[in-house]
C-alpha cells in the first residue's frame, strides 16, 4: 500500500512527466478533482501502435466512466474487494473507493495505473492496489473479486470476447460486475459470449449523459454467474 507521502511523490513525478490537468467533476453531488494528461493525441506512441495498435484512450475522462462512477459511488461498499477493468486516470475507482470497496485498479499502461492511485488518494479514497493487465494474456492465477466494473471497454470487436472472459476469470460465485457502454461495436459480442462462459445479464439500465454539447446513452449491464 501506498503511504501519504508515496503519493505526494508520484503525483510530483507525473506532473513533471506529463503535461497534465485537474478536472473537477460532480458525482453524485460530491465535488472530485481528477489529475490526467492534458491531451491524448500528446501520448500516441507509433511505436505502439506498430506493435499492438495501442492507443492511450485511458487519458479521456469518458461520458460512460462519469456515469459508472455515479453508480458506483451509490453502492455500499462495506470493504468488498472492487476490480476496475480498463482503470484510466482513475475516476470510477475513486468514487468506488470513496463508496468503501477495497479497490484494485488495472490497466494496459503503467501510466494509467499511476494516475489512477494518485487520483484515488488526492479524493481521500484508501490506496488502491494495482494490476498491470493484458486482456489477451491472463495470468495463470488471478484473484476473484466481489466487484467488477469496466466502462466504454468495448470499442474494439475483438474486446466483447475479452472483457467478457476477464469478467469469468475474475469474479467471485457470488460476485456481480457492472459494465457501462455508449454503444460500441463490441457490445453485441459481448452479451452473446456470456453465456458459454456461465455468466448472465441480470439487470440493465439506460441512463442519459448530458454535457455541453455532448448527448450520449449510457446502458449500465449489471452481470453475474448462472448458477
Amino acid at each position: 500500500m501506498s503511504t501519504e507521502d508515496d503519493y505526494s511523490g508520484e503525483e510530483s513525478t507525473l506532473r513533471r512527466r506529463f503535461r497534465a490537468v485537474e478536472t473537477k467533476i460532480s458525482i453524485a453531488g460530491r465535488a472530485l478533482s481528477i489529475l490526467h494528461p492534458e491531451s491524448a493525441e500528446d501520448l500516441i506512441d507509433e511505436r505502439d501502435f506498430d506493435l499492438d495498435e495501442r492507443l492511450p484512450y485511458w487519458a479521456e475522462l469518458w461520458p460512460s466512466a462519469r456515469v459508472l462512477a455515479e453508480h458506483v459511488l451509490t453502492m455500499r461498499g462495506d470493504k468488498r474487494s472492487l476490480l476496475d477493468l480498463g482503470c484510466g486516470s482513475g475516476l470510477v475507482a475513486t468514487s468506488a473507493s470513496l463508496a468503501g470497496f477495497a479497490v484494485t485498479v488495472s490497466d494496459y499502461y503503467d501510466d494509467a495505473l499511476r494516475f489512477a492511485r494518485v487520483n484515488v488518494q488526492r479524493n481521500g479514497g484508501e490506496p488502491a492496489r494495482s494490476l498491470l493487465l493484458d486482456w489477451r494474456k491472463l495470468p495463470a492465477r488471478l484473484q476473484r473479486f466481489d466487484v467488477v466494473v469496466a466502462s466504454d471497454v468495448l470499442y474494439e470487436r475483438a474486446y466483447g470476447p475479452l472483457v467478457a472472459g476477464v469478467l469469468a476469470a475474475t469474479l467471485k460465485p457470488l460476485g456481480i460486475a457492472v459494465v457501462a457502454d455508449p454503444g460500441r461495436v463490441g457490445r453485441e459480442e459481448f452479451i452473446r459470449t456470456l453465456d458459454p462462459l456461465g455468466l448472465r445479464v441480470s439487470m440493465k439500465l439506460d441512463v442519459p449523459f448530458r454535457d455541453g454539447q455532448i448527448r450520449q446513452t449510457i446502458r449500465l449491464f449489471e452481470i453475474c454467474r448462472a448458477n
